[in-house]
């Protein structure tokens, strides 16, 4: 069975995008295709004219982040989740900005071993909301070239989801958003949608 057929668009480089449609619709296969999580066949993805198969999947995923509403942690410390998969040195104070992006700072200072605090088997100790704030963090901090946000805030209350939306907007100025969400709240500022 297609999951998608007869897609044809443009996603603008340093632009947000915002994909939307209703539940088994194909957003997540789209931005999943995007990422090269699997191949489409027949057709082509291309990025700046370019077939995305021509592109190793380790540069290509190097340049992207994707943080989805199912979120994926270490049964480690807040430190090393958000260190996980970063390819610079990152000092205390860049984690804390990150973590201030996305309002769990103060969450995090007040935890007894603060950073090094233990998340717990897929970050069972942390609600859905800090957990997605966790990888949304994680991934800031990476600055990508390319932001997939798939439902990433849906476990936030909206006043939170605001000032998330705000402070990711502001750190990926000049680089590429797609997001998925089912709030119109969410992609109301979206350049295209």
């Amino acid at each position: 069975i297609d999951t998608l057929r007869g897609i044809d668009t443009w996603i603008p480089a340093g632009k947000t995008t915002a994909i939307v449609g209703h539940s088994g619709a194909g957003k997540t296969t789209f931005v999943d295709l995007v990422a090269r999580l699997y191949d489409c066949a027949p057709g082509s993805i291309l990025f700046d004219g370019r077939d995305v198969r021509s592109f190793s999947l380790e540069s290509l995923h190097r340049s992207m982040a994707i943080v989805s509403q199912e979120v994926w942690l270490l049964n480690r410390s807040v430190r090393d989740n958000l260190l996980f998969g970063l390819e610079r040195p990152a000092s205390d104070d860049d984690l804390r900005q990150a973590l201030r992006d996305v309002d769990l700072a103060d969450f995090v200072e007040g935890l007894l071993e603060g950073l090094d605090t233990e998340v717990g088997d897929r970050g069972v100790r942390l609600s859905g909301g800090q957990r997605q704030r966790l990888a949304l963090a994680r991934a800031l901090l990476r600055t990508p070239d390319i932001l997939i946000l798939d439902e990433a805030t849906s476990a936030l209350d909206s006043v939170v989801e605001q000032r998330v939306a705000r402070a990711i907007q502001d750190r990926v100025q000049g680089h590429t958003l797609i997001v998925i969400a089912h709030r119109l709240s969410t992609i109301r500022d979206a350049d295209v949608v």
